[in-house]
């Protein structure tokens, strides 16, 4: 049996999302795009033509979500589903000791609960089932290089994808008796309109963190102007998906020496030390 080139993608509206959905059609699969807005539906509708259907969902609406999977069921014709690319997403910045619960719980609501439940309603269409009538799917977990490497001031995105990393793990080894795969793709900068909305984020003025909340604002602007288009990214979650035993995580990180490998290998204490000293909250 052969994996159906069908291909479900959440947040599919702009950046990764849209570009992971560009790059499956140009190989020929036919994909599903979450949205939230039918806006962003008869755009994509128009760009991507018959191969692409939008979905309009929230991945904390519980009903959208089992109404997209009925759409592609119905689709689908009873065959099976052969990727589910969890991208959609928010990131929430801030000190911890000042962050409003309220935003701390949208941040696990999304990233990590949120990602949960369309699991669960899509992976009987993956093969998670008796008698599927196709070769198991893959599961493709957008992640980033928080999920390794926990920056401040970005406890509550660093802590979703650390927990989106735990959770691909163990679901990858429950999966086994279905033969599902699931794969994390871990991000440094890629230039999406996030960064646009970056530039409103709060800089906690009055408290100890303003100086240093602000530099981490600009940097992060900056860098992410300056990361890997997200068209690079869409090419390398569809690569994935054909690749018959890909590895169990990927990092694309721009700079990876400076932002990736060094920041792993040093000693926690020292490198609390640089970024401390680096940031202005040690003198």
């Amino acid at each position: 049996m052969k994996t159906p080139k069908t291909v479900v993608v959440t947040g599919a509206s702009t950046g990764i999302g849209y570009a992971a959905a560009e790059a499956f059609i140009k190989r020929g699969c036919r994909v599903f795009g979450s949205v939230r807005k039918q806006a962003d539906a008869d755009r994509l509708n128009e760009a991507f033509g018959d191969q692409f259907t939008p979905l309009i969902f929230d991945v904390t609406d519980t009903d959208g979500i089992i109404l997209g999977r009925k759409i592609v069921e119905q689709e689908l014709q009873g065959s099976g589903l052969g990727c589910l690319v969890n991208n959609a997403g928010i990131a929430i910045g801030g000190p911890l000791q000042h962050i409003p619960i309220k935003e701390l719980r949208r941040q696990f609501e999304v990233n990590v609960i949120g990602l949960i439940e369309v699991t669960q309603q899509f992976l009987p269409i993956l093969g998670a089932r008796d008698n599927h009538p196709t070769a198991p799917g893959k599961i493709i977990n957008i992640s980033s290089g928080a999920g390794k490497i926990a920056t401040p001031f970005l406890g509550p995105y660093v802590g979703s994808k650390h927990a989106l990393e735990g959770i691909s793990h163990s679901l990858r080894r429950e999966l086994q008796v279905y033969g599902i795969d699931v794969v994390i793709v871990g991000p440094g900068a890629v230039n999406t309109p996030i960064w646009d909305k970056a530039k409103d984020l709060p800089i906690y003025e009055g408290t100890a963190y303003s100086e240093a909340t602000a530099m981490l604002q600009k940097f992060a602007i900056k860098s992410g102007k300056k990361g890997y288009p997200s068209e690079f990214l869409g090419e390398k979650i569809a690569d994935i998906f054909f690749h018959p035993s890909p590895k169990v995580r990927y990092a694309y990180v721009p700079k990876r020496w400076e932002r990736w490998i060094i920041p792993r290998i040093l000693p926690s204490r020292l490198f609390d030390r640089i970024l401390g000293k680096r940031m202005g909250l040690l003198k």
